[in-house]
């Protein structure tokens, strides 16, 4: 992904010094440029060299491939992930962002009273300590204020026999896959699981060279299952065996560029990291399976949920995911200049998929079956032992488990933890590991007083004081 920052003013120097904070996300090229009196910056990685003049334009600045038009119905109608800023004719901004809230993008005002925007965080704190989350699916000038132009919803359920469902499920999961693909040799980050082996299997044949990307402690689950998908699939692969020690000493840059203090969040995200580190040597852009867990039921407590709750809860996860785990992976993926593609949260995957009833999802018969309907979609792509293999949490498969939470009860005592775990804007922490990456995240960004741009993952562990 690009990166975009600006400010309500001419002030070409202030977004100089803000895009400086996101250098990590282009490295390929920078630009500022005003135009009636908004100045716009943007940087871009290697992969967008071929698309820079649509990067930055006089009047606009944006991350994503394509620059939607300016008003709410082509807003809604734009495919692919965006975040939007532009100087309008009035002499006012214009600030858009994708319905999922892929493409990353935050505002605030400076002491002075301007609008200022930026990609991340960080750049943002260069201006101002006003900091919110814009908010998905929706659009902003100071005429109209926020205005939301497309948000989660009920569809009608689909009516079809299983098998065309089926059917027509994996055809637009293909179709997702292909309109990202832009050259004969791309990647893929791959655990072994089923939806990151779904879009290796889905990309292979679309491409001349596949590189996949596995990481873990050695003896991890997830290096020996992607192992085996990738010979089945004959991919360039990549088994990234890291260390506890390599681990640790990588938390200050993962908590810089995740931005979040969150421990479930963080502890998904060092894996991630470390791979996406290796992937940049050998790709510009990499596939990754963020979004089926939410679409197609994949989390192990919804099985404890009514079927007729499902629904509600899937939609709860699905609009949640933009401060939790794609945050996570544009992170990991932007700190080393890396794009990263989401496929399963194409929008045409996503309308397909909300129509799609619980009962396919979750499938409740003599056994209980998380995406279920996933499954049967891809009989005949994948290999069974694949298709069948239950889902491990993230850092289960990578190998780390509970040795970052146990690393963290060894560096903080219970009376630091009871002493420190109160936060000034009201917020607790949970656990000891929660506090050790407040105190990196603290020492990146400071004693921040408004954190309501950051996403807590849903079912954290907690620790008694």
């Amino acid at each position: 992904m690009a990166g975009i920052a600006g400010i309500d003013g001419q002030k070409p120097k202030t977004v100089t010094r803000m895009l400086e904070r996101l250098t990590h996300r282009g490295g390929a090229g920078s630009k500022v440029v005003e135009h009636d009196g908004i100045t716009l910056g943007a940087v871009w990685p290697e992969a967008h060299v071929a698309a820079t003049p649509r990067t930055l334009r006089r009047r606009a600045a944006w991350d994503g491939e394509n620059p939607p038009l300016p008003d709410p119905e082509n807003l809604e109608q734009e495919a692919s992930p965006f975040a939007l800023a532009m100087a309008q004719r009035s002499q006012t901004l214009l600030l858009a962002r994708d319905p999922l809230g892929i493409c990353p993008l935050y505002y605030g005002h400076a002491a002075t009273g301007e609008l200022c925007f930026a990609s991340e965080v960080k750049a943002l704190l260069e201006v101002t300590r006003d900091v919110h989350e814009f908010p998905p699916g929706s659009w902003f000038t100071h005429e109209d204020g926020f205005q939301t132009f497309e948000a989660l919803q009920k569809r009608p359920a689909l009516s079809d026999p299983t098998s065309t469902i089926a059917f027509d499920l994996r055809l637009r999961l293909e179709h997702a896959v292909c309109r990202t693909i832009k050259e004969e040799e791309t990647g893929s980050w791959l655990s072994g699981g089923l939806d990151s082996s779904a879009i290796v299997a889905l990309a292979r044949p679309h491409v001349r060279t596949l590189h996949t990307f596995a990481a873990g402690l050695n003896g991890a689950p997830d290096l020996h299952y992607a192992q085996e998908v990738a010979d089945y699939f004959d991919t360039t692969h990549h088994a990234v065996v890291v260390t506890l020690e390599q681990i640790v000493a990588a938390l200050p840059d993962v908590i810089y560029h995740l931005e979040s203090f969150d421990a479930l969040l963080v502890r998904s995200a060092v894996t991630n990291y470390l791979v996406a580190q290796h992937a940049a040597g050998y790709t510009n852009a990499a596939f990754s399976g963020e979004g089926a867990d939410e679409l197609f039921a994949g989390y192990s407590y919804l099985r404890d949920l009514p079927t007729a709750q499902l629904p509600r809860e899937l939609a709860e996860l699905t609009g949640k995911l933009h401060n939790t785990a794609l945050q996570r992976v544009d992170r990991s993926a932007a700190a080393h200049g890396l794009v990263a593609h989401v496929p399963f949260l194409d929008p045409d995957v996503v309308m397909y998929a909300q129509r799609i009833s619980p009962e396919l999802k979750l499938r409740r018969s003599d056994e209980i079956t998380e995406k279920w309907i996933l499954r049967k979609a891809l009989v005949g792509v994948l290999p069974n032992a694949v298709l069948w293999r239950r889902k491990t949490k993230f850092w289960q498969g990578t190998g780390i488990g509970d040795l970052l939470a146990q690393h963290a009860g060894q560096r903080i005592s219970d009376a630091d933890f009871r002493q420190e775990r109160q936060l000034s804007n009201g917020w607790q922490l949970n656990t000891k590991e929660e506090l050790l990456y407040y105190r990196i995240f603290r020492e990146h960004f400071g004693d921040l007083a408004t954190l309501d741009w950051m996403g807590r993952t849903k079912g954290a562990p907690r620790q008694a004081a």
